[in-house]
């Protein structure tokens, strides 16, 4: 049609309850790969949006176009894993079946038509399925206790029964016991929110006495902490400044830990920033989310400095230690970013 502007809404529907940000995600990672391919042809592109979606497209706006090198290198680390197909749109699975007109004469091209009027003069073959052997209804066995032999879906679901029912019991002994001499480490806590409104989690990896603390009583005071803020988004900063290996944590006890949390916990956790890794770091972050928690492995992310957290929360709503700034200053200079300064 010969345009050199345009002008797009926004492609997410919070009445329909796509989520905001990844609708956001995918308008400015398409246009990205539109300019790529076609930017000599348009001299503007405008981004239509409300109040409510304002903040995210300022957010996300530099790493699909940054305006500096600064905001170049922050987004090499805030980039999503999924940056869709060759357009930018999203791949779904689901919608990439095809059904060709005969799959049966494809398979076997060189064979002859198989005749089986012989077989069904003598039976008819129903398949395994419980209807066809009278099992009775399934469902109903589930419901009453029953455990049907060899039913992995029942065992799936008593062992996530089981699951549920020790957190639960955890929950309560959190809440009737005294945990002050864990809360009053301050190596865990809530420090304000991001730039999207998402609590940020704030762990201090220095003063965690994993050698002299109470491990069962460390847990407690973990799920009384998170379980009110895992029931939306959240994200949890892990500062490993000057961290020493007295303050390691056993990967035993992280696998305990990973595993007595729910799945709420890990499909609420939107990103894991470890801020001031070491080597010993890297590796045992590799190997925990390689073999123990694949689910929150594209969600973790390190990073060199403080400085590149202000790209997704304010400086303002981050609290942390007055050494973590100090040694962050003597091996990244006075480079702060503030928002609105320039570059």
């Amino acid at each position: 049609m010969g345009l050199h502007s345009l002008a797009l809404c926004v492609i997410n529907s919070v009445k329909r309850n796509y989520p905001p940000d990844e609708g956001a995600h995918i308008a400015l990672r398409t246009v990205r790969r539109f300019l790529e391919h076609h930017g000599s042809s348009f001299d503007i592109v405008i981004f239509a949006v409300d109040n409510t979606d304002l903040g995210i497209y300022e957010v996300l706006l530099p790493l699909y176009f940054p305006r500096s090198k600064f905001e170049e290198d922050a987004a090499r680390w805030q980039l999503p894993s999924d940056i869709g197909g060759h357009d930018g749109e999203p791949m779904l699975p689901d919608r990439q079946i095809r059904i060709i007109d005969n799959p049966q004469h494809t398979l076997h091209a060189d064979e002859e038509s198989i005749d089986l009027s012989s077989q069904l003069e003598t039976s008819i073959n129903v398949g395994e399925h419980a209807f066809s052997q009278m099992q009775g209804d399934l469902d109903q066995q589930r419901l009453l206790g029953e455990r049907p032999f060899n039913d992995p879906l029942a065992d799936i679901m008593v062992k996530e029964i089981q699951h549920q029912e020790r957190y639960e019991r955890l929950l309560r002994r959190a809440k009737t016991e005294d945990l002050t001499e864990v809360s009053g480490i301050g190596c865990l806590y809530q420090s304000g929110v991001d730039r999207l409104g998402r609590p940020v989690v704030v762990f201090i990896g220095k003063w965690f006495p994993f050698n002299k603390i109470n491990l069962d009583k460390a847990l407690l005071y973990l799920i009384t902490l998170l379980d009110p803020i895992v029931k939306g988004d959240y994200v949890i900063a892990y500062f490993h400044t000057l961290t020493s290996s007295s303050n390691y944590p056993s990967f035993s006890w992280l696998r305990e830990v990973y595993n007595v949390l729910p799945y709420k916990y890990k499909k609420n956790l939107k990103a894991f920033y470890i801020v001031h890794p070491t080597f010993w770091t890297k590796m045992m972050t590799w190997w925990f989310t390689t073999f123990m928690a694949p689910a929150i492995k594209q969600k973790v992310h390190s990073l060199p400095g403080v400085e590149y957290l202000y790209a997704v929360m304010s400086p303002d709503q981050l609290e942390i230690p007055a050494f973590i700034t100090e040694h962050d200053m003597t091996i990244n200079g006075l480079r702060y970013f503030q928002p609105g300064a320039p570059t």
